[in-house]
């Protein structure tokens, strides 16, 4: 009952603003294209519906062009339609206050009045013009608009054979999203062009399913790094949605098939342990954890005693461990001072403001930790955007990452 109502509300809120938009131009033209517009936003509703009640039900599974299309072109209207809906809200508030202050002091309305009227309705219609654009770049293009980004990170205890050693991390790849295998290929090509010493892969090979990175799986063996590959599960790679799966022993054998794919290409999967990074007659230790979530809904089967086990508290440290919460409630106040955690999990939310000197994204009001790089107790930790994309087909601003680690002997 609960999603009819909210749905119904969709509705009336879609008639609202596609009546008004029609009363608001006197150009015939205008008109038709604000008819237009409503009518696509009522059919990607229904195909955004028809998606969530087939292809997501119990879980998120493999989707087709279409479902990823329909699904993002109904959140995209949806979120537009509130944002300019606010502005004609906000309008005829403001009418109807004027029309209750002159019939209180009863004036009539001036004759400057009928001009102003409208002008937030305009006003909004001009402005959403700009969240609709980048919506509609963020479902075509932005998706598989693959992005480097380099970070220098300075230490004074990293042994001085590692000075300038790179390391490669993508994460969350669900690769059951992807709907061109040509522009997936383009992003693993940018990863290999960044010539890593290392590459690391933090989590969420697919949505639900082992068969989704079938695809894929010779691209990402392709990958090659001097001192190897190595990765991590993801939330999503175990069996969460029990109702896809036909029993526990069916979810198992998925999983089981998911870390074999991780041997399929070539990536060394760490489930919490260790393994020693040598160079030059010095080394730095590489630790994975299974997956560790703060949210009752993702498994907690990240163990870092165990992952830790054999290592000393003078040693150089990195953590991969796909959920940025695990580092907030557990590796920052470890016994064993561990250097740098890298995580994923959160896409940034797929949609925000990611500039230089100044991020935003809704999802930081869920993770205090959500992109890029954070230090507190002399620990760091770095959140990777996201390889892929999941249920919202697009980025908006918050575009697929790969990120270079360099790091540096103070």
């Amino acid at each position: 009952m609960r999603g009819i109502a909210f749905w119904g509300l969709v509705l009336v809120l879609k008639f609202y603003l596609y009546y008004n938009l029609v009363r608001l131009f006197k150009r015939p033209l205008f008109r038709w294209l604000a008819v237009g517009l409503g009518l696509i936003s009522i059919l990607s509703m229904i195909g955004g519906l028809y998606t969530l009640f087939n292809n997501f039900s119990g879980g998120i599974s493999q989707v087709s062009v279409f479902s990823n299309y329909s699904l993002a072109l109904m959140i995209s209207f949806l979120v537009c339609e509130l944002f300019v809906g606010a502005f004609f809200v906000l309008d005829d508030l403001g009418n109807i206050l004027a029309w209750v202050y002159h019939s209180v002091r009863k004036r009539e309305r001036e004759t400057g009045g009928g001009n102003r009227r409208g002008f937030l309705k305009k006003a909004g219609t001009l402005i959403g013009g700009i969240p609709f654009a980048s919506f509609l770049y963020g479902i075509t293009w932005g998706k598989y608009n693959f992005t480097v980004h380099h970070q220098v990170l300075d230490f004074d205890d990293l042994p001085a054979a590692f000075d300038g050693f790179k390391i490669a991390q993508i994460s969350d790849i669900h690769s059951g999203s992807f709907d061109d295998a040509t522009a997936v290929r383009r992003g693993i090509q940018l990863l290999q062009n960044q010539k890593a010493d290392l590459i690391l892969f933090t989590g969420d090979l697919v949505n639900s399913y082992a068969h989704e990175i079938e695809p894929y799986l010779e691209d990402f063996r392709y990958l090659t790094a001097p001192y190897g590959k190595f990765s991590v599960l993801g939330n999503h790679d175990y069996p969460m949605y029990k109702r896809m799966f036909d029993s526990d022993e069916h979810g198992q054998k998925n999983l089981e098939q998911i870390k074999a794919h991780h041997k399929k290409m070539e990536f060394n999967l760490l489930l919490n342990e260790n393994t020693k990074l040598e160079k030059n007659g010095e080394y730095i230790r590489l630790i994975g954890v299974e997956n560790w979530g703060r949210s009752r809904h993702f498994p907690k089967k990240g163990d870092l005693d165990l992952a830790t086990a054999g290592c000393a508290e003078n040693e150089f440290k990195i953590l991969m461990s796909h959920d940025p919460t695990h580092w907030e409630d557990k590796v920052k106040a470890y016994d064993k001072h561990i250097h740098l955690t890298l995580s994923g999990h959160t896409h940034g939310l797929q949609m925000g403001i990611d500039l230089p000197m100044f991020k935003w994204s809704p999802i930081k009001y869920v993770y205090k930790h959500w992109a890029g790089l954070y230090k507190e107790a002399g620990k760091l930790l770095y959140v990777n955007r996201g390889f892929g994309f999941l249920g919202f087909a697009g980025r908006v601003g918050m575009f697929p990452e790969i990120t270079l680690f360099e790091l540096k002997k103070k």
